[in-house]
Protein backbone atom coordinates (compact mmCIF):
# COMPACT_ATOMS: atom_id res chain seq x y z
CA UNK A 1 0.00 0.00 0.00
CA UNK A 2 1.43 3.35 -0.98
CA UNK A 3 2.09 6.20 1.40
CA UNK A 4 -0.60 8.46 0.51
CA UNK A 5 -0.53 12.19 0.89
CA UNK A 6 -2.36 15.42 0.54
CA UNK A 7 -0.63 18.61 -0.82
CA UNK A 8 -2.68 21.54 0.44
CA UNK A 9 -2.89 24.67 -1.62
CA UNK A 10 -0.44 26.87 0.13
CA UNK A 11 2.43 23.99 -0.13
CA UNK A 12 1.96 23.86 -3.96
CA UNK A 13 2.36 27.69 -4.05
CA UNK A 14 5.90 28.46 -4.72
CA UNK A 15 7.53 27.20 -7.98
CA UNK A 16 10.11 25.43 -6.29
CA UNK A 17 8.71 24.21 -3.55
CA UNK A 18 5.58 22.71 -5.87
CA UNK A 19 8.32 21.47 -8.26
CA UNK A 20 9.97 19.36 -5.17
CA UNK A 21 6.70 17.54 -3.54
CA UNK A 22 5.72 16.60 -7.70
CA UNK A 23 9.62 15.27 -7.89
CA UNK A 24 8.57 13.76 -4.64
CA UNK A 25 5.81 11.76 -6.07
CA UNK A 26 7.10 11.05 -9.10
CA UNK A 27 9.85 8.50 -7.87
CA UNK A 28 7.41 6.60 -6.43
CA UNK A 29 8.31 7.36 -2.71
CA UNK A 30 4.79 8.63 -1.93
CA UNK A 31 1.16 8.83 -4.08
CA UNK A 32 0.66 12.41 -4.08
CA UNK A 33 -3.15 13.84 -4.19
CA UNK A 34 -4.64 17.08 -4.32
CA UNK A 35 -8.53 17.81 -5.81
CA UNK A 36 -9.34 20.47 -8.32
CA UNK A 37 -10.62 22.36 -5.19
CA UNK A 38 -7.11 22.67 -3.96
CA UNK A 39 -5.66 23.84 -7.25
CA UNK A 40 -8.34 26.59 -8.03
CA UNK A 41 -7.38 28.05 -4.56
CA UNK A 42 -3.54 27.79 -5.86
CA UNK A 43 -3.76 29.21 -9.21
CA UNK A 44 -6.43 31.79 -7.99
CA UNK A 45 -3.75 33.18 -5.31
CA UNK A 46 -1.22 32.73 -7.58
CA UNK A 47 -3.23 34.67 -10.41
CA UNK A 48 -4.10 37.64 -7.28
CA UNK A 49 -0.33 37.76 -6.55
CA UNK A 50 1.30 37.57 -10.26
CA UNK A 51 -1.68 39.01 -12.37
CA UNK A 52 1.42 39.38 -14.97
CA UNK A 53 0.80 35.34 -15.31
CA UNK A 54 -1.79 35.18 -17.83
CA UNK A 55 -4.96 32.45 -17.43
CA UNK A 56 -3.53 30.10 -19.96
CA UNK A 57 -0.50 30.38 -18.83
CA UNK A 58 -1.96 28.95 -15.28
CA UNK A 59 -4.38 26.62 -16.94
CA UNK A 60 -1.42 24.91 -18.46
CA UNK A 61 0.07 24.63 -15.19
CA UNK A 62 -2.63 22.79 -13.74
CA UNK A 63 -2.89 20.51 -16.74
CA UNK A 64 0.79 19.54 -16.50
CA UNK A 65 0.22 18.78 -12.80
CA UNK A 66 -2.21 16.65 -12.96
CA UNK A 67 -0.67 15.07 -16.04
CA UNK A 68 2.86 14.77 -14.13
CA UNK A 69 1.47 12.84 -11.15
CA UNK A 70 -0.51 9.75 -11.85
CA UNK A 71 -3.39 9.37 -9.92
CA UNK A 72 -3.74 12.81 -8.32
CA UNK A 73 -7.17 14.18 -8.34
CA UNK A 74 -9.07 12.90 -5.76
CA UNK A 75 -12.83 13.13 -6.51
CA UNK A 76 -15.91 12.25 -4.33
CA UNK A 77 -15.10 13.65 -1.19
CA UNK A 78 -17.54 16.71 -0.46
CA UNK A 79 -20.34 15.00 1.17
CA UNK A 80 -17.82 14.81 4.21
CA UNK A 81 -17.05 18.28 4.19
CA UNK A 82 -19.52 19.66 6.22
CA UNK A 83 -19.12 17.02 9.19
CA UNK A 84 -15.54 17.51 10.03
CA UNK A 85 -14.78 20.29 12.15
CA UNK A 86 -11.30 22.48 11.96
CA UNK A 87 -10.12 25.73 13.48
CA UNK A 88 -10.88 27.30 9.74
CA UNK A 89 -13.80 25.77 7.55
CA UNK A 90 -12.43 26.50 4.84
CA UNK A 91 -9.47 24.03 5.15
CA UNK A 92 -12.47 21.11 6.01
CA UNK A 93 -12.04 20.34 2.24
CA UNK A 94 -8.43 19.52 2.55
CA UNK A 95 -9.52 17.06 5.22
CA UNK A 96 -12.15 15.86 3.20
CA UNK A 97 -9.87 14.86 0.58
CA UNK A 98 -7.47 13.41 3.14
CA UNK A 99 -9.88 11.04 4.16
CA UNK A 100 -11.41 9.69 1.09
CA UNK A 101 -7.81 9.32 -0.38
CA UNK A 102 -6.91 7.41 2.46
CA UNK A 103 -3.95 9.75 3.19
CA UNK A 104 -1.24 9.44 6.19
CA UNK A 105 -0.56 12.92 5.91
CA UNK A 106 -1.42 16.61 5.27
CA UNK A 107 1.45 18.81 3.33
CA UNK A 108 0.43 22.11 4.29
CA UNK A 109 2.33 25.90 5.80
CA UNK A 110 -0.73 26.13 7.81
CA UNK A 111 -0.37 23.44 10.64
CA UNK A 112 -2.51 25.48 13.31
CA UNK A 113 -5.53 24.96 10.58
CA UNK A 114 -5.03 21.23 11.14
CA UNK A 115 -4.72 20.90 14.55
CA UNK A 116 -3.59 16.76 15.84
CA UNK A 117 -6.55 16.42 17.95
CA UNK A 118 -8.80 16.79 15.29
CA UNK A 119 -7.08 14.83 12.87
CA UNK A 120 -5.61 11.87 14.96
CA UNK A 121 -9.67 10.08 14.77
CA UNK A 122 -8.87 9.52 10.83
CA UNK A 123 -5.66 8.69 11.40
CA UNK A 124 -4.11 11.62 9.52
CA UNK A 125 -1.09 13.94 10.85
CA UNK A 126 -0.60 17.33 9.01
CA UNK A 127 3.39 18.29 7.90
CA UNK A 128 5.12 21.46 7.20
CA UNK A 129 6.68 21.31 3.73
CA UNK A 130 10.04 21.57 5.04
CA UNK A 131 8.85 18.37 7.85
CA UNK A 132 7.42 16.31 4.75
CA UNK A 133 11.07 16.74 2.62
CA UNK A 134 12.90 15.67 5.84
CA UNK A 135 10.83 12.94 6.49
CA UNK A 136 11.38 11.42 2.60
CA UNK A 137 15.08 12.16 2.77
CA UNK A 138 17.92 9.18 3.01
CA UNK A 139 17.57 6.34 5.20
CA UNK A 140 19.74 3.32 5.78
CA UNK A 141 17.26 0.89 3.72
CA UNK A 142 14.69 3.23 2.62
CA UNK A 143 14.24 4.56 -0.75
CA UNK A 144 15.73 8.62 -0.77
CA UNK A 145 14.98 11.92 -2.78
CA UNK A 146 17.97 11.36 -4.93
CA UNK A 147 15.52 9.89 -7.43
CA UNK A 148 13.51 12.49 -7.04
CA UNK A 149 16.42 14.76 -7.60
CA UNK A 150 17.50 13.33 -10.42
CA UNK A 151 13.96 13.95 -12.39
CA UNK A 152 14.77 15.93 -15.47
CA UNK A 153 11.55 16.98 -17.02
CA UNK A 154 10.22 19.85 -15.31
CA UNK A 155 6.41 19.25 -13.99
Amino acid sequence: MPFVVVYDANALYGNAQRDLLIRIAQSGLVQAKWTDQILDEMLGNLGKKRPDIPAEKLGTLRELMNKAVRDCLVTGYEPLIESLQLPDPDDRHVLAAAIKSSAQVIVTTNLRHFPEAELRQWSVEAKSPDDFVLDRSPRPGRPNLRRAHGAQDSP
